[in-house]
């Protein structure tokens, strides 16, 4: 399960990283936005549980995309993927898809599948270093199927 928080410490932020098994934190390459996860550091830390940054709406080969990564890396994992500022994230949610629907074939989509793969990974390590029974941390996390394998993958449920 995904939990999406509002960008901002308050003790329903401490509840929920309480409760996680991976804290993923999305920072865009400013000064701003990197002063401002701070706060949710220290909550992480607190609670002692893994972090992963992924550097979002970035600018290709932008400096500053490149010195987040390097300035968010001293204070946790930063993922090896890097989500760029591109028109079809804004696209897609015009009709309420995501680029994986929207254009599968994208450069936005492959990036998505990336970051969900290594996310998938590195929850499959936490499984296994916690302990966890050795043949479920050999599925892959997430329903079963990394994300190449899942259609579903970046489609809402309905309930019907």
């Amino acid at each position: 399960m995904f939990i999406d928080t509002p960008p901002a410490a308050s003790r329903a932020i401490a509840e929920t990283v309480r409760f996680a098994d991976l804290v993923i934190v999305p920072t865009r390459p400013s000064p701003h936005d990197l002063r401002a996860v701070g706060a949710t550091v220290d909550i992480v830390e607190q609670f002692a549980k893994p972090l992963v940054f992924v550097v979002n709406s970035g600018t290709a080969r932008a400096r500053i995309t490149s010195e987040a990564a390097v300035a968010l890396s001293q204070h946790g994992t930063v993922a090896p993927v890097t989500i760029h500022h591109r028109v079809d994230f804004a696209a897609s949610m015009i009709d309420g898809r995501t680029v994986m629907e929207h254009d599968p074939a994208g450069r936005s989509a492959s990036e998505i599948g990336q970051l969900w793969e290594y996310l998938a990974q590195r929850l499959q390590k936490l499984r296994l270093q916690a302990g966890g029974d050795e043949a479920q941390a050999q599925q892959p996390a997430f329903g079963g199927a990394l994300w190449r394998h899942a259609p579903a993958f970046g489609r809402r449920a309905v309930a019907s």
